[in-house]
Order: structure tokens, then C-alpha cells, then sequence
């Protein structure tokens, strides 16, 4: 009986733009302050590109992070998936653009556009590559420049984000124990109207009005999004742990979304998470969007937290409303 192929995270890169923007450098140019920021939403500083930095640039610099730490070459890699809401432009796909960027000249690729679940349904569509055997290399990818999206009008949305990027290889795994071994999602559409950027799409295509207008900024409806993010984080982690009759003593690390503190706290108290099993870096990147679970799992892997054969619960959402969960064993 031939052994099932399995799909496995084997290296992780990130990249953080160098400058950094605390909570103090906001209260100089928007009604806000430290205190208020770090009660609301657990974030002491974040990163931030130069104006006209191409998200491109972030994901090929994690990208080459990756290829580094892997020890091997570019033109080794499969397939791209880059996982953003913030591409370089329309068209073409920032995969193409990354490609040529890392000189992964045997690679095809593409975007996927999920909002903050962005990365993890990215990850598991290219395991699902993996697993069939049609790959061997695939690079998913989550950037962002978010903060060409946010209105510096918007206090409550402009405090939330940084930019930044993070990306993990999937390789083959015959082992059972060191792999991605489930994963679900789900969407709301009806969640839409609570988070969403109306101008340049074919609704609203860019004009003098649409940019008078600020249709090219993130809307939100903040108690909105709360509230799904609590509810639904804890009921997709219920039930994948369920399906595979785990419980969630049996979790590692919980890997979740860095979306804001209070959601993570609230979502970590519902689970009954230990402080052992969860891992934040809110508190210096801010919400990167899709790049925060990849981001996270590189800072994990650096202070010593995730280790070879931990059982590792991924947990997501984001505008659309989307949402996701997945387990995996590490392996590497």
C-alpha cells in the first residue's frame, strides 16, 4: 500500500521593515495617546515602510529569508502563493512580480486575497499541491504594506496596523506525525459591510470622487469585527480539535491571528489556554494582516517556543468575514 504524501512547513522566513513607530510617535500627529492604545489593543509599537514601497519588496526579502535558512536555490521552488490584500497593483499578480524579484525561474504562482485569513487558506491550498504529489517546493507568502490602506482620519483603525511580511515552505512529509494534517474554513459574506476598502475595485473604480471621498481607505466597523473574531476563533478551534478527537490540553501552541490583544485574551480565556500554550507579537509588529501567523511562527521558532513534534493550532479571521483553522505537528 503505497504511504499517503503529507505536507510539511520546512523553513519559515520573515522580513520587518526597519522603521519602527511606537505608540508615542502616533500621539504627535493623531488625538491618541500610549495608555489608551496599549488598553485598547496590546500594541506598543509597529513597522513601517517608505511611502511607495512595494509589498513585492517585503515578500521577496522573507522569501530569500526562507530560501537561506533552507539551503537551497530559487530556482528549486515550485510555486508561489502570495496571500495579500495590498498587491503592487492590479494586474500583474505580485507572484509574478516576487518570481522575477528571487529569480525563481521554474516557479508558477499566484495571489490569493482572504484579508487577514489570507496565509492560512494559502497555506493549506498549497499543501493540498504537495500532497497530490504535483510539487515538491511551494513558497506561501503573507505581506502586506497595510499602511497604504489605513486613514490616518480613522484613530481607532490607524493605531491597529504595521506592514510587514512572512513566509513558510511546504515539502513533502511521509510521516503521519510531522505535518499539516487538517485543516477548515469557512466565510460570511453577510460580514462584508463591517469590513471592507469600496473604491478601485469595478463597484467604485478610482476617480477624482472616489479619492475625495476616501473610498480607498479600510472601513470598519470595529464591535463588529470583535465580536466575530471572539465567536468564531474559539468555535473553529472547538471544533477541528473535536474531529480529530483532541482536546485542548493536547495543543502545544496556539497560533492565532494578531489581531488585537483583547481578541486573543478573550479567545485564549474561552479555549482555557495557559500562558504556555500561547504566543503573541502584537505588542511590536502590530496587525500585519496576513502576514501575522507566518511572522509569529518565525518568532516562535526564534525564542525557543515551537519545537520538533509539538502539535501546533492555527486559528484565523478576517474581512469578509473569512476564517480558518488548522493543525499541524512540527516537524523541522
Amino acid at each position: 500500500m503505497t504511504k499517503k504524501i503529507g505536507a510539511c512547513i520546512s523553513a519559515v522566513g520573515g522580513y520587518a521593515p526597519p522603521k519602527i513607530v511606537t505608540n508615542h510617535d502616533l500621539a504627535k500627529v493623531i488625538d491618541t495617546s500610549h495608555s489608551w492604545i496599549v488598553r485598547r489593543t496590546g500594541i506598543v509599537q509597529r513597522r513601517k515602510v517608505e511611502p511607495g514601497t512595494p509589498v513585492s519588496e517585503l515578500a521577496s526579502f522573507a522569501a530569500m529569508d526562507l530560501i537561506r535558512q533552507r539551503g537551497i536555490e530559487a530556482d528549486e521552488i515550485d510555486l508561489i502563493i502570495v496571500c495579500t490584500v495590498t498587491p503592487d497593483m492590479s494586474i500583474p499578480a505580485t507572484a509574478c512580480i516576487v518570481q522575477e524579484k528571487i529569480r525563481a525561474s521554474k516557479a508558477w504562482g499566484f495571489d490569493l486575497s482572504a484579508a487577514c485569513s489570507g496565509f492560512l487558506y494559502g497555506m493549506n491550498v498549497g499543501a493540498k499541491f504537495i500532497e497530490t504529489g504535483a510539487h515538491k517546493k511551494a513558497i506561501v507568502i503573507g505581506a502586506e504594506v497595510m499602511s497604504s490602506i489605513i486613514n490616518i482620519r480613522d484613530r481607532a483603525s490607524y493605531v491597529l496596523f504595521g506592514d510587514g511580511a512572512g513566509a513558510v515552505l511546504l515539502e513533502p512529509s511521509d510521516s503521519y506525525h510531522l505535518r499539516i494534517f487538517d485543516y477548515l474554513h469557512e466565510m460570511d459574506g453577510s460580514g462584508s459591510k463591517h469590513l471592507y476598502l469600496p473604491g478601485g475595485g469595478s463597484l467604485c473604480p478610482a476617480s477624482h470622487d472616489t479619492v475625495d471621498s476616501q473610498l480607498h481607505y479600510v472601513h470598519q466597523n470595529g464591535p463588529q469585527v470583535f465580536k466575530f473574531a471572539v465567536r468564531k476563533l474559539e468555535q473553529l478551534s472547538r471544533q477541528i480539535l473535536n474531529r480529530n478527537n483532541l482536546s485542548i490540553k493536547d495543543i502545544d501552541l496556539f497560533i492565532v491571528h494578531q489581531a488585537n490583544m483583547r481578541i486573543i485574551d478573550e479567545v485564549a480565556w474561552k479555549l482555557g489556554l495557559s500562558n504556555d500554550q500561547l504566543v503573541t507579537n502584537i505588542q511590536k509588529y502590530g496587525n500585519t494582516g496576513s502576514a501575522t501567523i507566518p511572522l509569529l511562527v518565525k518568532d516562535a521558532l526564534s525564542d525557543g517556543r515551537l519545537k520538533r513534534g509539538d502539535t501546533v493550532l492555527f486559528a484565523t479571521t478576517g474581512a469578509g468575514f473569512t476564517s480558518g483553522a488548522a493543525l499541524a505537528r512540527w516537524g523541522y
